[in-house]
């Protein structure tokens, strides 16, 4: 009986996990940036959004908007571990030119101990948002002109759903 408690408690575990989502893409086009969004899934109740704050060029900070929304009617928390809400300390988004290629990731790697104990989550109040501003410079050698994808890949440690990715013109 221990055994079969045991299995479908896995079994439940592993099947929560393997959820799968409809995204519809629309594009939303500016003079250096292109945002592909998706509609927001009732189910994701904390969401995050990526926005270039100005124009990209080479040698200089690659300023990006991190937004997270919670769209519950009760307050919500996630965890700031992989996000830009605790600096560099992970490789948060990954990073790919129009060629497939992918720069060099130099930023720290932090190793840690679960679970993350209350300290490592930030809460929002219903309909609530929060946002914070990195460099990607800071965490990727760009030293190429072109466009660049950058997709938030962290859903699984911090609990906030990024549909979008933002793709960026590095100009010279």
């Amino acid at each position: 009986m221990k055994k079969l408690s045991t299995f479908l408690f896995v079994a439940t575990i592993f099947l929560a996990a393997c959820g799968t989502s409809n995204q519809k893409s629309a594009n939303d086009k500016t003079d250096s940036v292109t945002v592909n969004e998706t509609k927001v899934d009732p189910a994701d109740v904390i969401t995050g959004k990526l926005i270039l704050i100005s124009t990209a060029k080479l040698g200089q900070p690659i300023n990006i908007k991190f937004t997270v929304y919670n769209h519950a009617d009760t307050a919500a928390k996630f965890c700031k571990w992989h996000t830009p809400f605790e600096k560099l300390m992970s490789k948060y988004v990954d990073v790919t030119m129009e060629d497939g290629s992918e720069p060099n990731y130099q930023g720290a790697m932090a190793k840690r101990m679960m679970p993350p104990p209350a300290d490592s989550y930030i809460a929002l109040k219903p309909g609530d948002s929060t946002s914070v501003d990195f460099n990607l410079a800071d965490a990727f050698l760009l030293d190429k002109p072109g466009r660049y994808t950058i997709k938030y890949n962290a859903t699984n440690i911090s609990g906030i759903v990024v549909k979008n990715s933002l793709e960026v013109n590095l100009i010279k």
